[in-house]
């Protein structure tokens, strides 16, 4: 955080407003970045599988969350449709989710309605966020807000942030931080109001911030204040999500799936092409080298991706003796043979396949396979070796 003496055009959150020429103050990260990566480092902390963020705005947050490998929903609720519809696109796989699926799948749902209405679709979540919402709400909405998203929804986390306007003073001619913000509570206001509706709903909370205030003035407290709500009992209540009619009445505007290794065809694509480029360093590998008179190769991690990390991941001790103590390939003629042991040795192949079954159903239709389907079989040599033989 920084203080200057010049016209600013960010007084909060990076809004571009002109100010007078005086002391402001700017936030390095961004206000608004520091409050999400507040809650990106909860997730990482958590590892809730369904997320949901009431009141997405433009979905920024959702954004940065979708990168995480345990959530498998994500769901936005947003009052604006037009900005939910602009911004939808921004959250779909690109190639690069393709081209390396995620381990789990991920859903993406954005929905059209307001916070304070019953939809059972956002029940049994295990966190729910609320960044920069409450103050957006007339009083009869606020009233409404905790009956909802704690004792409708009720999930396993809430955290909820809103401006601290004992900080405001500190900012040049501020009194509301937004024209749409209907109030702008005081430390003791928020939490007041936090600890009656954990009370009454049975959370527990804790109270913090981000954007921390300017030498000489602690007193103020944080920018932003937030509470982090846990429902006592640790889970959501999932028995609800059965017992509940059916209630959808917010209007869904974007979905897309994401592209996983659960998915048949994606796991299958991944594995087959792990399994090729291995089996054919170890080829590789081996061409230079004389065969023994058994008939087996010496490829023992002296192999390419054991010894060359320029070319390869460098394998740990214990990866290298589950490497030298595997099967080892050998060849009948000019055919080369690398038994599946073998290949379920390598770490990234031994994490997509839990047994030589799995592996071998899953590149039977794509790689040869020895007449047993205990190694997979390659030509010794090919065009391409001859072409550097001198």
């Amino acid at each position: 955080m920084e203080e200057n003496n010049l016209q600013c055009n960010s007084v909060v959150d990076g809004n571009f407003e002109e100010v007078p020429r005086e002391t402001v103050i700017k936030f390095k990260p961004p206000l608004y970045r520091q409050r999400y990566q507040f809650v990106k480092n909860l997730v990482e902390q958590h590892e809730p599988k369904k997320v949901a963020d009431l009141g997405c705005g433009d979905t920024s947050l959702l954004r940065l969350l979708k990168v995480n490998p345990c959530i498998e929903f994500l769901v936005g609720v947003d009052i604006n449709e037009d900005k939910l519809r602009w911004r939808g696109d921004t959250l779909a796989p690109l190639m690069g989710d393709y081209l390396k699926p995620r381990d789990l799948n991920l859903t993406i749902t954005l929905y059209h309605g307001s916070v304070v209405e019953r939809d059972s679709r956002l029940l049994g979540f295990d966190l729910i966020t609320c960044i920069e919402l409450i103050e957006h709400l007339d009083s009869g909405d606020l009233a409404r807000f905790p009956e909802v998203v704690f004792g409708y929804l009720s999930p396993s986390m809430i955290v909820i942030s809103t401006p601290n306007s004992e900080f405001n003073p500190l900012f040049p001619s501020v009194t509301l931080r937004d024209s749409d913000h209907k109030f702008e509570w005081t430390r003791m206001e928020f939490q007041t109001w936090a600890l009656y509706v954990a009370n009454r709903y049975d959370y527990s909370v804790e109270f913090t911030g981000v954007g921390e205030p300017p030498a000489g003035a602690e007193n103020v407290g944080y920018c932003t204040q937030i509470g982090i709500f846990r429902k006592n009992g640790g889970k959501a209540m999932e028995s609800c999500v059965s017992e509940q009619h059916d209630q959808h009445v917010y209007k869904a505007v974007f979905t897309t799936s994401y592209p996983s290794l659960q998915q048949e065809r994606f796991f299958k694509l991944v594995l087959v092409n792990e399994v090729s480029q291995q089996v054919e360093s170890l080829r590789v590998s081996h061409l230079p080298r004389q065969k023994k008179q058994d008939g087996e190769w010496d490829d023992t991690p002296k192999d390419s991706q054991a010894s060359s990390p320029c070319f390869g991941p460098v394998f740990t001790e214990v990866e290298k003796a589950k490497i030298e103590n595997s099967p080892k390939p050998f060849c009948v003629g000019d055919k080369f043979f690398v038994p599946l042991q073998r290949l379920l040795a390598y770490p990234k192949l031994n994490r997509l396949c839990a047994n030589e079954e799995m592996m071998r159903s899953g590149i039977a239709d794509s790689i040869p396979l020895s007449s047993d389907g205990s190694a997979v079989v390659a030509d010794l040599r090919d065009y391409s070796d001859e072409q550097f033989e001198f």
